[in-house]
């Protein structure tokens, strides 16, 4: 079996599933798809992509049969049932609904608000794109934080990484290059300190992809 991550360096989402295949401990081919220069509206792409999104997981099955999976999390929920060692959801059926609503804090309560369609459209209607997702990320931030607090330990949920920390630590990172003060989020920051400790956080940053604009 071969695996492609069909990728951008900056995406958040990217960023998500980098992480989870590193915590899966599994070896990837990384492909560049440089939404900047709409890459993603490639027809080729879009025959695996048809929302012309960035990440694509591509599977090449040992018969020569290739699957192509998108959106972040079905991807990280795809590697966590196929490859079940070193689990990124929780066993326990009550905590697994409470990671992923707090992957969908990020996933669909932040992350759309501040990609790429959502702030060049900004621009169009004459607001300004810098501005326009702040607000957004830090409510976010702070609907998460309060999810989090009953359940979290070193990490989101507990004392082990989980598809919650997945979506938490891109989306510190975007945070801060929105500009948005996380200084008084103390959890999610010890949180990201016990993460950022792992190589499967660290080597997933954006600022160590080949592609990464220095």
């Amino acid at each position: 079996m071969k695996l492609v991550l069909h990728n951008y360096w900056r995406s958040s989402a990217s960023h998500r599933v980098r992480i989870g295949l590193g915590l899966k401990q599994l070896a990837y081919d990384y492909v560049v798809v440089n939404i900047l220069h709409k890459e993603q509206h490639a027809e080729a792409y879009r025959a695996r992509n048809p929302m012309a999104q960035v990440p694509t997981l591509e599977i090449t099955e040992d018969d020569g049969t290739v699957h192509a999976i998108a959106q972040s999390l079905p991807i990280l929920e795809y590697l966590d049932e196929r490859f079940s060692e070193r689990p990124i959801m929780p066993k326990d059926l009550y905590l697994r609904a409470r990671a992923r609503g707090l992957a969908e804090i990020v996933n669909s309560g932040i992350q759309p608000l501040q990609n790429l369609t959502t702030t060049k459209a900004v621009k169009a209607f004459g607001g300004d794109e810098v501005v326009w997702p702040k607000s957004f990320i830090a409510d976010g931030l702070v609907a998460f934080e309060r999810a989090a607090t009953d359940i979290a330990g070193k990490f989101c949920i507990g004392d082990a990484p989980s598809i919650a920390d997945c979506c938490l630590i891109p989306q510190l990172a975007s945070a801060r290059r929105f500009g948005v003060d996380i200084t008084k989020h103390a959890l999610l920051l010890g949180i990201e300190e016990h993460c950022l400790a792992m190589p499967a956080f660290a080597n997933a940053a954006p600022d160590r992809q080949p592609d990464a604009v220095k």
